[in-house]
Formats: C-alpha cells, structure tokens, sequence
C-alpha cells in the first residue's frame, strides 16, 4: 500500500508530494553523476508514483538537467533521464526517466517525511566510488556496477514485501 511523501528543497521555495510503494531508502549509487550533483559521497534514490507527482508551490523554481554519460569518449552522450533540482539553492529534488514513465526517483535527502533506517543497503557502482569515500556501516551488497535485473522493493535488503518490482538502471 503505497504512502505518502512530503519534500521540499533546502530554501522552501519548492514544496511536493507523492505516492510511494518503496518509501525505505536501501540503495546508495556512488556514480560519479549522482557524487557530482549531490556534493557528496553518492545518492539515495526513492522510488515513487510518477502520476502522483505534486508540486505543490514553486513550481516556477524548478529547473531540469540532464547529465552527459561517458564523458570524453567517442561514446558521449547526453543522458534521457532528467534530474529536476531547485534553481534557488540547487537542492536534487527527483530524477524522472521516460523509460520508466510510471516511475519518479525522489532524492532521499529532498524528503521531509519520517523514513525507515533500511536493515541492509545496496550499494551500486562501485567501481566509481573515489578511495575518500566510505561505504556505510552495517549489512550491504555492494555491486561493481548496477546487478542484473530488478531490485525488488521490500524484500530483506528494505524491509516489508510490497510486491513491486523496480528496474535497476543506470539513471542517465
């Protein structure tokens, strides 16, 4: 049964809701995408109802970016997904990818809501985390890059069943 989550940026000017079946935050990504705009070790996404998406003030203080994947490569990109931050005090509010269109991935620390301390993390690339940064305390499965296929929300690693399945994806 989903729940609602209430968030809002460091400065107030943005304020939303949503519905989310999957409210425990258990996956850390250590991407240098996620360390880079976040300004810190990694990020914490939740996964929430696109179609229940509500901002519910300051809608004109939200800018959009997309990130560009394999920098410096012959393979550079810009990326699909598209990660919606305040153009005020620059808190990442969600991440939205039109793969997934039924799906929003609100940043964890965009979130005013009481959240459940996870009983195991995941943590996800590995492979791009800097040597200063640590993984956290306590149980966890740590992926070199992103596991193939889904995550299942509410299963051991974040507590009760919910029944739905999240992609894992390379958010970009």
């Amino acid at each position: 049964m989903p729940i609602e989550l209430k968030g809002s940026c460091h400065c107030g000017a943005v304020r939303f809701s949503l519905q989310s079946s999957t409210p425990v935050p258990f996956a850390l990504c250590l991407c240098s995408i996620c360390r880079k705009v976040g300004g810190a070790g990694g990020s914490i996404n939740l996964g929430g109802h696109f179609k229940t998406l509500k901002v519910e003030q300051g809608k004109e203080h939200i800018s959009v970016s997309k990130a560009v994947m394999n920098r410096d490569t012959p393979e550079e990109h810009i990326a699909v997904s598209e990660r919606s931050f305040c153009s005020q005090c620059a808190t990442m509010l969600w991440v939205y990818d039109k793969t997934w269109p039924e799906l929003v991935h609100p940043f964890a620390a965009a979130i005013d809501s009481p959240l459940q301390i996870p009983e195991k993390m995941v943590c996800l690339m590995a492979d791009s985390k800097p040597d200063y940064v640590r993984l956290p305390e306590g149980p966890k499965d740590v992926f070199a890059k992103y596991p193939n296929g889904p995550l299942r929300a509410g299963t051991k690693p974040n507590g009760p069943l919910t029944g739905e399945t999240l992609p894992v994806q390379q958010i970009g």
